[in-house]
């Protein structure tokens, strides 16, 4: 039985045979066809690959921007927000100074109005006094000169008296 004269052989050698161009072909057909799109790419200077590093620079410039306008505004709002701690706390400064003055003024005004009232009674403790007085020396000099009268008819009567008394005697 030799190698070329058995039918099963014959048949594994064409089987075997056709694989392996089948597979050369396609091969071809493949590094052909990767060639032509390397070509046209070349040619045309547009590449998928080209245009996702593109688009991804762009993003990645676009974030940047983003990120540095944040970062901006941020900064902003920091900036912003100090000078509103600066001034509230201005504002709360002024609003205990304004505290400690109306204090002293409400001290004050108490003060003055203990000062007034202790007047107003002084005041009133002298009008009675004097209303007093006026009203004991009016009716004073009618009893005064009432007295002082009876003192004189007194004093006569009594040098008077002793007098007659002598002529009686």
């Amino acid at each position: 039985m030799g190698p070329t004269t058995d039918p099963q052989t014959n048949v594994l050698r064409r089987i075997g045979a056709q694989p392996v161009a089948l597979a050369a072909g396609a091969l071809i057909v493949v590094v052909l066809g990767a060639a032509s799109v390397g070509a046209w790419r070349a040619y045309t200077g547009n590449s998928p690959e080209q245009e996702r590093f593109a688009s991804l620079r762009q993003m990645q410039a676009r974030s940047t921007q983003a990120a540095e306008q944040l970062f901006e505004k941020t900064k902003g709002l920091e900036t912003q927000q100090q000078e509103t701690i600066d001034q509230l706390q201005a504002v709360q400064e002024q609003l205990q100074t304004l505290r400690r003055l109306v204090g002293a003024q409400q001290a004050d005004a108490k003060r003055l109005s203990e000062q007034v009232s202790g007047l107003t009674g002084a005041i009133d403790t002298l009008r009675q006094s004097f209303a007093s007085t006026q009203s004991s020396e009016s009716s004073e000099p009618a009893t005064a000169r009432r007295a002082s009268r009876g003192e004189s008819r007194a004093a006569r009567g009594r040098h008077a008296g002793p007098a007659r008394k002598r002529s009686r005697s």
